[in-house]
């Protein structure tokens, strides 16, 4: 079976590496889904999100990448997904995802929803805390991995000769 794991990767962290590694030993194909959502200003953009999830499952043949903008559900119904991985760090997080499965499978019945518990060492790391981190001047070795970590001191460096 097939399932996907929808999510800004912006940028993609341990955790969620960590979460789709997981996910692959029980779905034949981990489709990471990089998606738009119109209410997120990011850092990376959506080629840029992509590569680095790329850089980072290059050597594993179950993890296929796409992007897309819209609802999850027309994208799942029209590529033949049914089965969503959703990756789950708090009580807060539990709340806001079940709250989605739940319209997921109104808007499209064959959806399932299949939450994953974080690792305890990464139960509160997201991408906005690694980007504030960042900008503090703290580590990041223990959050992203490498190839992630150059990407974002560029991205940086980048963005502050352009102000």
């Amino acid at each position: 079976m097939k399932a996907i794991y929808p999510g800004s990767f912006d940028p993609i962290t341990n955790g969620h590496i960590d979460i789709i590694k997981r996910a692959s030993d029980f779905f034949d194909e981990i489709l990471v889904a990089v998606m738009i959502n119109s209410k997120k200003q990011y850092l990376f953009s959506l080629e840029e999100r992509r590569k680095l999830i790329e850089d980072s499952f290059k050597n594993n043949k179950k993890v296929k990448i796409d992007t897309f903008e819209g609802l999850l559900v027309d994208y799942m119904r029209e590529h033949n997904y049914r089965a969503i991985i959703k990756g789950l760090r708090t009580v807060t997080d539990y709340g806001y995802e079940a709250q989605m499965a739940l319209i997921n499978k109104n808007l499209y019945k064959e959806a399932e929803t299949f939450f994953i518990h974080s690792e305890e060492k990464y139960s509160f790391l997201s991408s906005s805390i690694v980007k504030e981190v960042y900008l503090n001047g703290g580590k990041l070795s223990s959050y992203i991995p490498n190839h992630v970590e150059n990407a974002l001191l560029e991205k940086i460096q980048v963005t502050k000769n352009n102000r």
